[in-house]
Formats: C-alpha cells, structure tokens, sequence
C-alpha cells in the first residue's frame, strides 16, 4: 500500500508534468486569463481527493473533465451577467505577424461564445489533438454525442469568423 508521501510526490509529478498543459485547456474554456488559475487549482483538488480510485494513466482526462465540467457550473451561475464579455486578448510575440495575432483572437472570442459543452470537445478535439473516443471518455458521452456537438460548434464558430481564414484553415469545402 502506497505511504501518503508516495501519494503526494506522484500527485506533485502529475501537476508538474501537466500544469501548462492544463493551463492552456483552461484559458481556451473559459476565454479570461484571469478565471484559468482559479479553475485548475479547483480541478487539481478535486483530483487529489479522488486521487486513489483514478485509473493508472487516466489522471489527465480526469482533470480535465473536471475542468469542463466546473466550467460549466461557473456558466451556469454566470449566465445572468452579461454574455458578451470579451475574452482577454494573448499577448502577441514580435515574430508573429499582425493577420495570425488577429485570427487567433477572433478564435479566441469565438471558442468564448460556444456553450462550456461545445468549447469543451473542440478544444479537446483540435487543441489537445484527442480522437473522438477520447473525448467521449474525457467528458463521459458517446462518441455520436462527441461528433455531432462539435459539427454544430464547428458550423457555429464557420459563420460568425469575422476575419479572413488563415492559410485556408477555416475553409467550408
């Protein structure tokens, strides 16, 4: 049986190994830099706490499904603010150019005005670049329910770009 200090520094490595990582799916959730702290560190919590009933390699999807769903509870709790706060712009390195800084953003406020499930499977989908069976077991729905939430959220985000595609990545053909 494993002592709590075996538990804690595989805990530790998992967090050091994962916290960019969850950093970044936080930010493309929530689209406020300011909101991404507070929900990975609740996520972390809550996977501490279940630290010994989660499947060996499965910690990572774990969290995440956490994070998606706790976002979904601080929309559900938001949803009488006002919906059209802007997502934060990303600071934009000096190599990028001034078309690429302005794609990224409008996908940015893009991904902000999809419902938390929505955002959830695209940015697992394409960002974290997981198949569709992952993200179904990620977030605990069916792979039909995978690909049919992010056809719509796809179509969505398609229509309302207000800036010419980038290489042609958001071409409809």
């Amino acid at each position: 049986m494993p002592t709590r200090e075996d538990v804690q520094a595989e805990f530790s490595a998992f967090v050091e190994e994962n916290r960019a990582a969850l950093s970044r799916y936080g930010y493309l959730l929530t689209g406020r830099a300011s909101s991404v702290d507070d929900l990975v560190q609740e996520a972390l919590v809550k996977t501490y706490l279940n630290w010994g009933r989660i499947a060996p390699g499965r910690a990572l999807a774990f969290t995440r499904k956490v994070m998606a769903n706790q976002c979904t509870d601080w929309w559900r709790r938001r949803r009488f603010e006002s919906p059209d706060e802007a997502p934060e712009r990303a600071a934009a390195s000096g190599q990028r150019g001034y078309e690429a800084v302005e794609a990224r953003d409008d996908i940015a406020r893009q991904l902000a005005a999809l419902t938390p499930r929505e955002r959830a499977v695209v940015v697992l989908r394409f960002y974290a670049d997981l198949s569709e069976a992952d993200v179904a077991r990620d977030l605990g729905v069916s792979v039909g329910t995978v690909k049919s939430t992010c056809s719509r959220a796809l179509a969505r985000m398609r229509r309302n770009l207000t800036g010419p595609p980038v290489n042609g990545a958001w071409s409809t053909a």
